[in-house]
C-alpha cells in the first residue's frame, strides 16, 4: 500500500491559504484593515523559523468568536466557491490525480487551521485532512488549539495519530510499501525525512539546499 501526503500552502496551492482567507474577511467586513499586515508579520516569522504557532492561531481565530456561527458558515461557503475558481490546473493537481487514480491513501497535512484548509482539500478531491484543530464552543472559535498544532515535528506526530485512528490502514508511515510527502518548507523536514519519497515543491532556500544535498526530487 502507498501513502501520499501533501502540504497545502505554496505546495498544493501557489499561495498562502491563510492570507487568502484574511483578505476575504477584510473585504467582507469581518476583520479590520490592519489584519493583513498582522498576518504578513506571522508569515515573515514562519520563513525566519521563529513562528509561535499558538500565537498565530489565536490571532487568526479569536476575532471570529464575535461572529454568529451561521454567518461564519456562509462566509466559509462563499470563500470555498471563490477559491475553487482560482486554483490552477497545474503539475500538483496532476500529481494528486495520479496518486488518487492508483488508489494511494492521500491526505493534506498542514499547519493551517482546519477551518481554512478544508475547502482546499475538498477542491482537490482529497478525503483526509490532517490540520491544526481550533477549539470550537457552540460553533464559535475560541482561539485555542485542540491537541498538538500540525507544525514542524508535531506534523509527523499528527500523521501518526491519524494513521492509528484509521484502523484499516498501516498504523505507521514505515509500514507502507511507499510513502510520499510534498512540501515547500524546511519546517516540514521531520516529515520529509520520514517518507520513502520526499519531494520539494517550490522549495524555500534552506529546503532547496537540503534537497539537492540529499538527492531529493524537486518540483
Amino acid at each position: 500500500m502507498r501513502l501520499a501526503l501533501f502540504d497545502l500552502d505554496h505546495t498544493l496551492i501557489p499561495f498562502d491559504s491563510g492570507m487568502a482567507w484574511t483578505r476575504f474577511l477584510v473585504r467582507e467586513g469581518g476583520l479590520d484593515h490592519q489584519a493583513e499586515a498582522r498576518y504578513l508579520d506571522f508569515c515573515h516569522q514562519y520563513v525566519a523559523g521563529t513562528l509561535d504557532i499558538v500565537a498565530m492561531v489565536r490571532a487568526n481565530l479569536l476575532p471570529l468568536a464575535a461572529l454568529e456561527p451561521d454567518q461564519l458558515t456562509r462566509w466559509r461557503e462563499q470563500f470555498e466557491r471563490e477559491m475553487a475558481e482560482q486554483l490552477p490546473d497545474d503539475a500538483m493537481r496532476a500529481r494528486v490525480a495520479h496518486h488518487l487514480g492508483r488508489g494511494d491513501l492521500c491526505a493534506v497535512v498542514t499547519a493551517t487551521e482546519r477551518l481554512v484548509a478544508e475547502p482546499f482539500a475538498r477542491a482537490f478531491g482529497i478525503e483526509h485532512l490532517v490540520a491544526t484543530e481550533g477549539v470550537l464552543v457552540n460553533g464559535r472559535p475560541t482561539g485555542e488549539i485542540d491537541g498538538l498544532p500540525c507544525f514542524r515535528e508535531h506534523k509527523l506526530a499528527r500523521v501518526q495519530q491519524w494513521l492509528t485512528a484509521l484502523h484499516a490502514a498501516p498504523d505507521t508511515i514505515a509500514a507502507f510499501d511507499e510513502s510520499f510527502f510534498y512540501s515547500d518548507s524546511i519546517n516540514d523536514l521531520p516529515l520529509l525525512e520520514a517518507v520513502t519519497h520526499p519531494v520539494a515543491v517550490r522549495p524555500d532556500e534552506r529546503l532547496r539546499v537540503h534537497a539537492v544535498q540529499a538527492g531529493w526530487h524537486i518540483l
